[in-house]
């Protein structure tokens, strides 16, 4: 069984939502493959983009909803930002994603995947982010038992749940190394 490890967040405000994303840029090395998920309006760009700025991106990341891939090199490391929103998953592999995670034709880096829900492959082992938005702030205690609202959210919320999940050794490694003190309460499970 692939080791696995998680950590659920509670960010009540954006700035403590673009702390973890920054913390996390810290920890992550070149060839770590980033499944992001959540609904419309959770936050994976938003995530992103301070991910990025942490990793010395100057460009701003937008969402490359229509470009499907985007390609930063500036940075401590190289990121690839793909959005497979407009996709069907028998259109994925039309992509040829795994070539930026190999490292052969594109220099290793970083490869971020939002609605990673639509690869017919994942990869085994992989870092997923679950942003999702609370219908209500919940305290501490209450954290682990959210009820997320399906629906679409005219106005980005300041509050969101981030679940880190670890797949597989290297990743995990990874994970230990990530400081929880931007965030007011958290939950860690190894498994």
């Amino acid at each position: 069984m692939t080791e696995t490890v998680k950590i659920e967040l509670y960010a009540d405000n954006l700035r403590v939502t673009q702390a973890i994303a920054t913390q996390l840029a810290q920890v992550i090395t070149a060839g770590t493959i980033i499944l992001l998920e959540g609904n419309l309006g959770s936050g994976k760009t938003t995530f992103m983009q301070a991910f990025g700025r942490a990793l010395g991106i100057s460009t701003r990341l937008t969402s490359p909803t229509f470009t499907l891939i985007d390609e930063y090199t500036e940075g401590r490391l190289p990121l690839y930002h793909i959005d497979l929103y407009r996709l069907e998953p028998s259109q994925v592999p039309s992509l040829h994603l795994e070539e930026y995670w190999r490292g052969e034709d594109f220099p290793l880096g970083v490869v971020a995947i939002e609605w990673a829900s639509k690869l017919i492959n994942i990869p085994p082992q992989h870092l997923k982010i679950n942003l999702s938005v609370p219908m209500r702030s919940p305290s501490c205690e209450e954290s682990q038992n959210i009820d997320i609202d399906e629906e679409y959210l005219e106005d980005l919320p300041e509050d969101r749940l981030i679940q880190l999940i670890a797949q597989g050794s290297s990743y995990v490694e990874m994970l230990k190394k990530f400081q929880i003190s931007t965030a007011p309460c958290a939950a860690i499970e190894l498994r």
